[in-house]
């Protein structure tokens, strides 16, 4: 029986460990035409090297697949178009393309420098926009495509110790949703992934995870994303933990208040509060959930046999 993405091809960056290599691996087990990108740098973006990449091609060609290797940064335009471009020559065409190459340097924001800040930036956003870009002039022409950018928590709550890559995550939400509005009356879609899943970037979250999944359970709803299956489905996020897939809301406005004329200062820090009030942050109620849940453990432990 043929697979979802039959006859399909289908690029993936930050293919050749982790999440990536999940995805790139089911999209030719579900009949994709890959190429997998990965520059293959340390979790900081350091000391590149193409073995990954290539040996996530062998894999996918001893399983009777295709795949071919880009061992390039998607950091630079020509990195996001080389991806592509490889995708046409090798294949004939692109179909879809899924961004999940990223780094992270996390510091605290007022000991974060430049040289913290710009690498995350590039490899993430603008990384997903050089792919994005050079694949959307395809898709554009031949009236079908896919995009599946992917964000995580931090981008929507914030973070607290990785203003860099919360920043990048919650741009690549906003680029998505524009490609999606933008490329809708072309036929192409663009969707969002949050994963939560065991990964070298997911052991630097700060304070933990109150939920981790595998980097195989998310692999089946990109391949979803990118099939013909979700061919009405555009603009959306959606997070993946384990067997749990949710979705996110479109920002709105919730609350308002109103004058006739323009408000002042003081009318304003009269009426505001009890008017509009805030929202609270939703990141503060999981810190005090991972809190006491951590303070459970310790209570439990230090009162288990064991520790008598």
């Amino acid at each position: 029986m043929p697979g979802l993405l039959a006859g399909k091809v289908v690029a993936v960056t930050g293919a050749g460990r982790g999440i990536g290599r999940s995805v790139a691996l089911a999209c030719a087990e579900a009949g994709a035409k890959v190429v997998v990108n990965d520059y293959g740098v340390s979790m900081n973006g350091e000391d590149p090297s193409s073995e990954f990449a290539d040996a996530v091609v062998a894999e996918i060609k001893a399983a009777g697949g295709e795949a071919v290797a880009v061992a390039d940064s998607v950091a630079t335009m020509e990195g996001g178009q080389r991806i592509v471009d490889t995708a046409v020559n090798t294949f004939g065409r692109i179909d879809g393309v899924v961004c999940v190459a990223g780094i992270l340097r996390e510091r605290m924001l007022f000991n974060m420098t430049e040289e913290d800040w710009d690498p995350v930036i590039a490899t993430h956003l603008k990384g997903t926009f050089s792919v994005f870009k050079a694949a959307s002039v395809h898709m554009r022409e031949q009236k079908s495509g896919a995009l599946v950018g992917f964000t995580s928590g931090a981008g929507m709550w914030g973070s607290i110790a990785q203003a860099n890559y919360a920043a990048a995550k919650a741009g690549i939400v906003a680029l998505t949703r524009s490609a999606a509005l933008g490329l809708m009356k072309y036929g192409v879609r663009a969707n969002i992934v949050a994963p939560v899943a065991r990964t070298r970037m997911s052991d630097n979250v700060p304070g933990g995870t109150a939920e981790m999944g595998e980097p195989e359970d998310v692999a089946p709803l990109v391949v979803y994303l990118l099939s013909d299956a979700a061919k009405d489905v555009t603009g959306q996020t959606y997070s993946i933990v384990g067997g749990r897939i949710s979705l996110w809301n479109q920002p709105r406005e919730i609350k308002s208040m109103f004058k006739d004329g323009r408000w002042t200062p003081e009318e304003i820090a009269e009426k505001l509060p009890a008017s509009i009030g805030t929202d609270r942050l939703p990141m503060l109620d999981y810190i005090d959930m991972m809190a006491a849940k951590r303070a459970a453990a310790e209570k439990a432990a230090a009162e288990s046999p064991v520790a008598q």
